[in-house]
């Protein structure tokens, strides 16, 4: 059996992130390897965190061991984590990075384990460069990416990025997993009963955190437009503010849109999730940048058909016209492609939704790993055979 930790939040964390670690950690111990989650006991300083809390309030996921133990701000915690990890001698360690901030504990915690010369280090590396770029990001990530011996990408910006950094390390490209762990898709009528919306209204849905650069206020601009309203669409948004929601709440009343714009802007919580994905009929990602997006495979998860703007990875991840609409990242144009969504019907993309979700499995990540480990230099110890 092989011995696998992976660095990043998980419980009682919240979020995508978290989300994605523990969901990973399970593929891994299905198809019969250990695995680990190597959390943080202080993920961000509260200054610097701009939601609401870090924690969830959720049941714990009982069937995984979470080490909770890294301080991002602890240079003195960074070492005893470091020896810790070196002592644990795990096969592979999976680290996710996302954040030049998380660049210099992850880069000191790595470079102290990698001295028992046991483990190989892969990460997953969401961004390389960030959304919003600030001093040092360059020097922090450079740090922490020399610690890296292989990497994964879930966009192809994000692995041009890399590139940038480290032109010759093993990486691969896997699509980002279908988020399964929400539950089976419901009845749209009966999601809509359950948030109390109206059974029988136009209604499409953002999703997710709320920061400048995924384009509320294009959205919201497009809303705004004459045919939107003739239609009478109504606009779901749901997820918390991670700036300040005083310029979005002002452009609503500025725009005269307060009655066609639902706002649910807190964070939404995992049992939550198929409600408001299964009661939407489409869900609108209108990024000004983007690399991958993790709403886009609960989309596919729950099967329904997205618009979204031409930037990063998206298009290559929603075929237009199959699977949704594609358009650029300008309210006359994301105004049109709603409508473009609502003329073909939802109907429409569900058949090509079906069909392209199949590409996006867990055993996709899990593979690349091993694939990239053998890559790899050996060891200095015997190998560990792989359960079956």
């Amino acid at each position: 059996m092989r011995r696998i930790a992976i660095i990043g939040p998980a419980y009682p964390l919240r979020g995508g992130l978290a989300t994605f670690n523990q969901r990973l950690a399970k593929q891994f111990i299905d198809e019969g390897d250990d695995c680990e989650l190597i959390s943080f006991s202080l993920q961000y300083p509260g200054f610097l965190f701009p939601g609401t809390t870090q924690f969830s309030d959720e049941a714990p996921p009982g069937w995984i061991v979470i080490h909770t133990k890294i301080n991002s701000i602890n240079p003195l915690n960074w070492w005893q984590v470091g020896e810790w990890l070196k002592s644990q001698r795990y096969d592979v360690i999976i680290v996710r990075y996302w954040l030049p901030f998380m660049g210099p504990a992850l880069g000191t915690i790595l470079r102290l384990a990698k001295k028992g010369g046991y483990s190989k280090i892969i990460c997953i590396a969401d961004n390389v460069i960030p959304h919003e770029q600030r001093p040092g990001d360059k020097q922090f990530t450079r740090y922490f990416l020399k610690t890296c011996d292989a990497f994964i990408t879930m966009s192809e910006k994000v692995l041009s990025d890399l590139r940038l950094f480290e032109p010759r390390k093993p990486a691969r490209f896997v699509q980002h997993p279908l988020y399964d762990n929400f539950g089976d898709k419901i009845d749209k009528q009966a999601a809509r009963k359950k948030l109390g919306l109206p059974p029988s209204q136009k209604l499409i849905l953002f999703f997710g955190f709320i920061r400048a650069y995924k384009g509320l206020d294009l959205l919201l601009e497009a809303m705004a437009t004459a045919r939107i309203k003739e239609e009478a669409i109504t606009l779901l948004v749901a997820g918390e503010f991670y700036e300040d929601a005083r310029r979005y709440l002002e452009l609503i009343e500025q725009l005269g849109i307060q009655s066609r714009v639902e706002l649910k802007t807190v964070f939404i919580p995992d049992s939550e999730v198929k409600f408001y994905l299964c009661a939407a009929d489409a869900v609108i990602q209108p990024y000004r940048s983007a690399t991958q997006s993790g709403v886009t495979p609960l989309a596919y998860h729950f099967e329904k058909p997205m618009v979204v703007t031409n930037v990063g990875g998206l298009p290559a991840l929603v075929p237009h016209l199959k699977c949704g609409v594609v358009c650029e990242p300008q309210p006359e144009a994301i105004a049109a492609a709603v409508l473009q969504f609502y003329e073909l019907g939802e109907a429409h993309f569900i058949p090509h939704l079906q069909i392209e979700k199949l590409k996006y499995t867990w055993t996709n990540i899990t593979r690349a790993v091993w694939e990239l480990s053998e890559q790899l230099p050996a060891h200095d110890h015997p190998a560990t055979p792989r359960a079956e």
